[in-house]
């Protein structure tokens, strides 16, 4: 029988991206290898993308670390990635270390990935120095981003920030906009393009047609998560279609 993996995501109450692309990836992994997986999620409340609504929902973290380790989850993903860049530069290394602890605490440690941390190591894999950003934040949201990862050791060239406040109506955005929108970036001389800086906002469907026409490496801060995850679980990290960085190459 093969191996089957639970995974586990702690996401915003109204976050819907996540529980579609993290399946649609693992499960399109699973054609081409034998593992296969389980989704299971606990939430937080959080509706509008401000920054006093992002830490009030960070407050609730620990608690659905526990509720997904009484299921022995074999991976954790945190996926909100401005509620940790909102918490301050880094921090995504103590939210990691402390709901760690929560899962070793209620008996069934697992590895804790973040979509921040797991955004900033996919680009330290790709060898990224340059990049440029899309991101559906309101601009002062959108500079936390930029500032949070340009600390992590990288140059962003350019950022987009497409200014949508509620949480639902960054899932309603279309990724078929997506291609046109990179078109505005200055993405010349960025080493790799990160389409959506948000784990709400789709973006899976352009992947592979903005790197057609960009001729750029493309990643999301799902994609990203979805490479942590694997790496945390010791699988391969490939899924097919899924853009450069789970191509097999890293």
């Amino acid at each position: 029988m093969n191996k089957i993996y639970k995974i586990g995501q702690i996401v915003p109450s109204s976050n819907t991206t996540m529980e579609t692309e993290i399946p649609a990836m693992l499960c399109a992994r699973e054609l081409i290898r034998p593992e296969r997986f389980t989704f299971h999620s606990a939430r937080m409340r959080m509706k509008h993308v401000k920054k006093e609504e992002l830490a009030a929902m960070d407050a609730h973290s620990d608690r659905c670390a526990e509720e997904l380790s009484d299921a022995a989850v074999d991976v954790l993903g945190y996926a909100c990635l401005v509620a940790i860049m909102s918490m301050g530069l880094g921090y995504h290394r103590e939210s990691q270390a402390r709901l760690g602890k929560v899962t070793e605490a209620n008996g069934h440690p697992a590895p804790v990935v973040t979509s921040a941390g797991a955004l900033v190591e996919a680009l330290k894999v790709m060898g990224a120095k340059k990049i440029a950003v899309v991101t559906p934040y309101m601009k002062p949201l959108t500079k936390l981003v930029v500032d949070y990862i340009a600390h992590e050791g990288f140059e962003v060239l350019d950022s987009i920030a497409l200014e949508i406040p509620d949480n639902l109506d960054v899932a309603r955005h279309d990724p078929a906009r997506l291609p046109g929108i990179v078109s505005g970036l200055d993405y010349k001389d960025a080493d790799v393009i990160v389409l959506s800086a948000c784990v709400q906002m789709p973006s899976l469907a352009s992947v592979a047609k903005v790197e057609a026409l960009t001729g750029k490496p493309v990643i999301s801060a799902a994609i990203a998560t979805t490479y942590q995850m694997l790496k945390a679980l010791k699988l391969e990290p490939v899924v097919p279609g899924a853009g450069a960085l789970l191509s097999g190459a890293y």
